[in-house]
């Protein structure tokens, strides 16, 4: 429970975060993204996109609740378009990793997707337009994820109005058949903003996000394993300030997270907790830097990052639990496009754990290069054409 002293930190940090100069929630995403969608001047078109991500991403971590390693490879993600209708587009081609410094292919999977789009309205069956995408906070989505577990499969509706912006999917994680030794997991969610306020200088938007994980089965032999069902949410105010100069924007972002266990049979360290996830930053040509704090209180994630949880899932310490949480980061990216279709991101992200007694400053940085283009390959010809 949050004490007396507790309310007075955050409301100290609540107060430097909207009065500091360098006052989103994580940076921006965009040059990541790689969004396909059904397109009227490309009808009857096949065309290749090609997306390549490399990254080497680094935690110098040396705390209970997140591991210390190294992520080093790159991702490739051909395929194949067909522009079947000016609403419809079908989308084929395949997943790739590698790490460096292991023998042989990390990971590879096949893609697959129907998508389509109308005015404001897409909706996407078989590989999502997920992970990052969907844009969630970081202490309910880990931004790492992008690396490790990008594609997702399943059912995705997207709203995309000037207000409100609207992502509700599910993703089947797991299936199993009749007598499989494993539980079959679904996972699903919801991520909305709706502006109050959006002009050219100023917009005043109120997020909202949930996350939703089912783990049972009924045609299993895993009988003394319980179902598991648990709920993660999160909501807040943010204010963006656009200014155009050498400094272009700078914001606050603010939000209250909550999970809650769900499961008929209760066996986690706790049932029910939330967060505060403030933040303030600012972009400029130099780069965006994020100041960030996290109050946490008896919170588990389903899909976030370990560091903001109350329960630790180390290779050393799984299993240590912390009720409360109090987290304090100064994050710095910098973000370029080289040239056309290539963009440089790194980043630098150290932190303070301020339930340590000794405070120590760790960090973990990144580097990305990120390439992505579309080449149209051919016109079907239709008959009598």
């Amino acid at each position: 429970m949050f004490t007396t002293s507790d309310l007075k930190k955050s409301l100290l940090l609540i107060t430097f975060l909207f009065s500091s100069y360098f006052a989103s929630a994580q940076f921006n995403q965009s040059a990541f993204e790689n969004r396909i969608r059904p397109d009227s001047s490309l009808t009857n078109e096949v065309h290749f996109n090609f997306y390549n991500l490399n990254y080497v991403r680094n935690y110098e971590y040396t705390n209970d609740f997140h591991d210390g390693y190294t992520l080093y490879g790159t991702q490739l993600q051909p395929q194949i378009v067909y522009y079947a209708h000016p609403n419809l587009a079908i989308t084929a081609g395949a997943f790739i990793r590698k790490d460096f410094g292991r023998n042989g292919v990390s990971d590879a999977k096949p893609l697959f997707s129907v998508k389509y789009h109308k005015r404001n309205l897409t909706l996407i069956f078989g590989s999502l337009e997920g992970n990052i995408q969907h844009k969630y906070i970081e202490p309910l989505y880990d931004f790492e994820r992008t690396i490790t577990t990008p594609i997702e499969y399943g059912t995705q509706l997207l709203v995309e109005r000037k207000k409100f912006t609207l992502d509700a999917w599910i993703a089947w994680q797991k299936m199993i058949y009749k007598g499989d030794p494993a539980k079959e997991e679904i996972i699903g969610g919801l991520s909305t903003e709706s502006f109050l306020i959006k002009n050219d200088d100023w917009k005043l938007s109120i997020p909202a996000q949930f996350l939703a994980f089912h783990q049972g089965g009924q045609i299993d032999v895993l009988k003394e394993i319980p179902i598991t069902t648990m709920f993660n949410g999160a909501t807040g105010i943010k204010l963006h300030k656009d200014i155009n100069t050498n400094i272009k924007q700078v914001y606050t972002d603010n939000y209250i997270a909550v999970y809650k266990d769900f499961s008929p049979d209760k066996r986690r360290a706790f049932q029910g907790g939330f967060g505060l996830w403030l933040n303030a930053g600012v972009e400029s040509k130099w780069g965006s830097l994020v100041a960030s704090y996290w109050k946490g209180n008896n919170f588990i994630s389903i899909k976030g990052m370990p560091l903001y949880e109350s329960v630790s899932d180390n290779l050393y310490s799984e299993g240590l639990r912390q009720s409360s949480r109090n987290i304090v980061s100064l994050r710095y990216a910098y973000q370029k496009e080289l040239i056309p279709h290539f963009y440089l991101d790194v980043r630098f992200e150290p932190h303070i754990d301020l339930d340590n007694t000794d405070k120590q400053l760790q960090f973990n940085h990144s580097f990305f290069l990120t390439y992505k283009q579309d080449f149209k390959l051919f016109k079907v010809k239709k008959d009598g054409r």
